[in-house]
């Protein structure tokens, strides 16, 4: 039996990772999460009603709770993460704290308790926009938002725990994910749910912007595979090929609710908004893994979700940002 500790599972991706493990080890789970505005107590519900997750309060920025809390533990799974884009724009001094700092204090308790394996979630958005082609892991970083600057410092922090103290962390950049559990401020629950309560859809700008849309569980498949059998020092690209422009997205959307292109509003583009987005994924396919899902049968199955769980959703949305 292998104890696990996964930073930000109250969250989205970290979320549907404990569920990930549950289903698929007998690992016995520690989650760490602050319970920010994106981390909910509703979204652990059934994960702590297992018996076999706990889940302890606290920044991880805390040095000393760290340190405390990470002892006993053979892997550490960092999903915790200022992510929005619009949220660093408007105010950046949280996310280099939190993705910078914070990081650099995971790293350095890992270390300290000598974690075995350690998994560090990154960002394709690290790469920039791309007009061609696909970003290698290799490639130079060029991020172009307060979010995606701070993940990129965050990865260059991880890696330089690898380099000076032999630290076994492994780094992933995932392109975007969906699924169930996403905070309704991000774009397909934002749009769904919007369509769902009879409001329109923002599209930024001409919604020509092209991003590779990753079913959550696709990418927990691929960190724990990586966590499992991946190389430390080594960064792996998780994209599902589902490369998709957000008219497209819409149109998707709207199809499958059943309704017309009267309820897309085109709004003003946000600053910096990169055009496109895709990675390479050939390193972690060496290592076994393929995503499952398409971006339309995954979509469909997302809507199903938002749908039949109101009850989660519902109060988010009157938190500030979340309309």
């Amino acid at each position: 039996m292998t104890r696990t500790l996964v930073t930000g599972a109250a969250g989205f991706i970290g979320s549907n990772f404990v569920r990930h493990l549950l289903a698929t080890t007998d690992d016995e789970i520690t989650i760490v999460d602050s319970l920010t505005y994106a981390g909910n107590e509703s979204t652990m519900i059934d994960l702590l009603q297992t018996g076999r997750v706990s889940f302890v309060q606290t920044d991880i920025c805390d040095s000393s709770a760290m340190l405390e809390v990470m002892k006993g533990h053979r892997c550490v799974v960092h999903f915790a993460a200022e992510s929005h884009v619009d949220r660093s724009i408007a105010d950046s001094e949280v996310f280099f704290h939190t993705n910078c700092f914070g990081t650099n204090v995971v790293m350095d308790s890992a270390r300290k308790c000598e974690v075995e394996r350690i998994v560090h979630i990154g960002t394709d958005e690290v790469y920039g926009s791309i007009e061609t082609g696909s970003s290698l892991e290799t490639d130079p970083l060029d991020p172009r938002s307060p979010y995606s600057a701070s993940k990129a410092g965050s990865d260059l922090i991880a890696s330089a725990y690898f380099h000076t103290f032999g630290l076994p962390v492994m780094i992933t950049r995932c392109t975007n994910n969906f699924g169930p559990f996403q905070y309704p401020e991000k774009a397909i629950p934002l749009f769904a749910t919007n369509l769902m309560t009879n409001r329109n859809v923002p599209l930024y700008g001409d919604g020509l912007h092209q991003r590779d849309w990753l079913y959550v569980d696709d990418h927990c498949s691929g960190v724990s595979l990586v966590l499992q059998s991946g190389e430390p020092g080594e960064v792996y690209n998780i994209g599902a090929g589902n490369e998709t422009r957000n008219i497209d997205l819409v149109r998707m959307l709207l199809e499958i609710l059943g309704l017309d292109e009267s309820r897309i509003e085109h709004v003003a583009d946000r600053p910096g908004h990169d055009r496109r987005y895709s990675v390479d994924t050939s390193k972690i396919n060496a290592l076994g893994w393929a995503r499952r899902f398409s971006v339309q049968s995954a979509l469909a199955t997302t809507v199903e979700w938002y749908a039949q769980n109101e009850w989660w959703w519902e109060p988010l949305r009157s938190k500030k940002g979340a309309t």
